[in-house]
């Protein structure tokens, strides 16, 4: 990623940009002065206007020469799918083994062609699975090839396997890509703002999630080449109290809507769409995804359980109680809770090593089968993941587990709805968000006062050198700024270190290119310091203070290495190394230009300032620390640590640059229970 432009590339373009339009400014300024007071000749006079007119049109050709040919966008834009292709395979691969609960068996899924009437796509065949398909029963990727046009809703009963078979479907679309082929990328459906265009939306996705540039996220949109695979339909609106879809659903009727509308130039748009059989089937009566194949997710056969926990089954003597229960009753109670994906999971893992299996056999119901299950699943992942130091206690894992479910599950202003359309919970855990987790009010205000004390302390040590009143007005400014309900988004560092042959190309463009955009800016401020403390001393000054900063900005743009698809902790860890790395440089800055100024004590105050500026100038890095020590008590302080954590033991899963439970009824059960119900 770091050689398609990310923000961080793109910032040295702005940099450049902001300080050539300021030596300009600077150098028509100077002009101007001198020559109201007469202190320059025609041809100094001349000379001097000539700089910025030299540097205006230096800017415009560098700009002329980054923008590619219009005729060549078509093809630039091939070039980059074939990019994003492998982002989104390095992604997908590891969501695809959290889902599975991180293993290598996999259940072949049967599904079924639902036929509905009129304005529904042709498709080759009345039934299909997963994978190794046959003449007569295709593959999931090679049915959706032959479905014309290429719309396609997947629905299934909770926990069948369609977030599975999504996934699935997406790797091997791009394992088979060829040249000029979309690339299928996967966005939950419950973040989307139903009043941004589906355009939009996949253009922002690619532009957080992915590190693109929104100019070519833009034109990979504009081109048609990112295939949107929509998951979860059925979360975007609150259910009744039993569980049962609700009767309006502003929100879904408003997504299919919007899908119904995204064409491909005369066609229909390809989309991929996962959505609940009942709540599809309860959205049907209103609309639905129109020139579509709808195929449904089968009930896993007793003959297929067997055989998948035989396969995963490290004991397989310890399962043969289990084994003949689903062969001779195969309309039981086990038959019919383990006849979805997630469930078989649920039973493989709770009894991986240890426990009873024939302990499955003891409930009447499915709902109680279920609820005994859930409640051994986090004690079982804890036992079988163990952290290597520090190890974690399946007591706590339940306890900060149930308060993130909790918080997800609270209502919020559904985005996108009419207004009194209702509120709908959230699937998405994404570190830089979940500050009013620990209290919205509670978290503002312990910013507004931190951010205050960070700008006021290192003042307030010299303000026997200015007047009082200036320190508190900077404190009051720094305090409003962080009393802001909304935080920016993380701005990714472009990380390279000296380990790989791009990263010591991208330290040497740093070390070149720094100085050198800081003597442009130390040139500029020295011509307008001149204007009033001499032409000498202001370019001393000027020359000294922008290799200074230029150096230290062109280190710290080089610090580490930029991923290729965005982690969830990469991106806040990121926002914070570059609050340090800029803390640096302003204390670099600021101490060079107070210490030539004050001596030793403006060189101190100068080093404090910059590193507070660090601090106060990444906001969301800032929030995000505020909340850690906020939450202290209720989540460990290594939050991102833990979500990783329970990422690898099966209980999280990623998705883009945010955190998901692994399946929505984990989730709801952990809000229903804050604490561990006795095993």
């Amino acid at each position: 990623m770091a050689r398609i432009g990310g923000r961080g590339y793109r910032r040295w373009w702005v940099w450049l940009a902001g300080v050539g339009g300021l030596l300009v400014t600077a150098s028509v300024l100077y002009a101007g002065v001198q020559l109201a007071r007469g202190g320059l000749d025609a041809v100094s006079a001349a000379g001097l206007l000539g700089l910025p007119l030299g540097v205006a049109g230096l800017l415009i050709a560098v700009v002329g020469l980054r923008r590619p040919p219009e005729g060549d966008l078509a093809q630039l834009a091939r070039v980059w799918a074939s990019t994003l292709a492998e982002q989104v395979k390095e992604d997908g691969q590891r969501q695809w083994r959290q889902l599975i609960g991180d293993d290598t068996q996999r259940i072949n899924l049967t599904f079924s062609l639902r036929p509905e009437p009129g304005r529904a796509a042709v498709a080759p065949a009345g039934a299909g699975r997963l994978f190794e398909g046959t003449p007569t029963l295709p593959d999931v990727a090679s049915y959706y090839r032959h479905t014309c046009p290429h719309r396609l809703v997947v629905t299934g009963a909770a926990g069948a396997g369609k977030s599975v078979l999504a996934l699935e479907l997406m790797l091997a679309l791009i394992e088979g890509r060829g040249e000029g082929d979309l690339v299928p990328v996967r966005l939950s459906l419950a973040e989307w703002n139903t009043a941004i265009p589906l355009s939009a939306w996949l253009n922002r996705h690619l532009v957080d999630v992915y590190d693109w540039p929104a100019k070519m996220a833009g034109e990979l949109v504009r081109q048609r080449l990112v295939l949107p695979v929509l998951d979860g339909l059925d979360e975007m609106d609150p259910t009744a109290p039993d569980g049962t879809p609700s009767p309006d659903a502003p929100r879904a009727q408003a997504a299919l809507d919007a899908l119904n509308a995204y064409q491909n130039g005369r066609a229909a748009g390809p989309v991929i769409l996962t959505c609940r059989t009942r709540h599809y089937e309860a959205l049907r009566s209103r609309t639905r995804l129109l020139d579509a194949a709808r195929i449904d997710i089968d009930h896993v056969t007793p003959s297929t359980a067997h055989a998948y926990l035989l396969q995963r089954a490290p004991d397989p003597a310890r399962w043969q109680p289990v084994l003949e229960a689903l062969d001779g009753d195969p309309t039981g109670t086990l038959a019919t809770s383990m006849s979805t994906p997630w469930r078989l999971s649920l039973a493989a893992t709770v009894y991986a090593h240890h426990g009873d299996p024939s302990d499955l056999l003891r409930h009447a119901t499915p709902a109680d089968l279920d609820d005994y299950l859930l409640a051994r699943f986090v004690p079982a992942a804890t036992a079988l993941h163990p952290r290597p130091r520090r190890p974690y206690t399946a007591v706590d894992v339940h306890r900060w587990m149930a308060y993130l479910a909790a918080y997800l599950n609270t209502s919020f202003p559904a985005p996108g709805s009419p207004t009194g359309a209702g509120t709908n919970p959230h699937t998405d855990l994404v570190l830089h968000q979940l500050w009013p987790l620990a209290g919205a009010r509670r978290v503002r205000a312990a910013d507004v006062v931190l951010t205050t004390l960070a700008v006021l302390l290192p003042l307030l040590a010299w303000a026997s050198n200015v007047p009082l009143l200036v320190p508190i007005l900077l404190a009051v400014w720094a305090g409003f700024i962080a009393s802001r309900a909304s935080v920016a988004v993380p701005v990714r560092l472009p990380r390279g270190g000296l380990r790989t042959t791009t990263g010591c190309r991208d330290v040497a463009f740093g070390l070149a290119f720094g100085p050198a955009a800081g003597l442009m800016l130390g040139l500029a401020f020295g011509f307008m310091l001149g204007l009033w403390s001499g032409l000498a001393l202001g370019l001393w000054f000027g020359i000294v203070l922008g290799l200074a900063a230029g150096l230290a900005y062109g280190l710290a743009g080089t610090i580490g290495r930029e991923p290729s698809s965005a982690r969830p902790r990469e991106v806040i860890r990121s926002e914070l190394l570059r609050g340090l790395a800029y803390g640096i440089a302003f204390a670099l800055m600021l101490g060079l230009m107070f210490g030539l100024a004050f001596g030793l004590g403006g060189f101190t105050f100068g080093v404090t300032a910059g590193l507070m500026y660090g601090f106060v100038g990444v906001p969301s890095g800032r929030r995000y620390l505020v909340f850690v020590l906020c939450s202290r008590g209720k989540l460990p302080w290594r939050v991102g640590v833990f979500l990783d954590w329970a990422c690898a033991a099966g209980l999280l899963r990623f998705s883009g640059a945010a955190y998901q439970f692994r399946h929505r009824e984990l989730q709801q059960w952990l809000a229903r229970h804050p604490c561990p119900p006795p095993v």
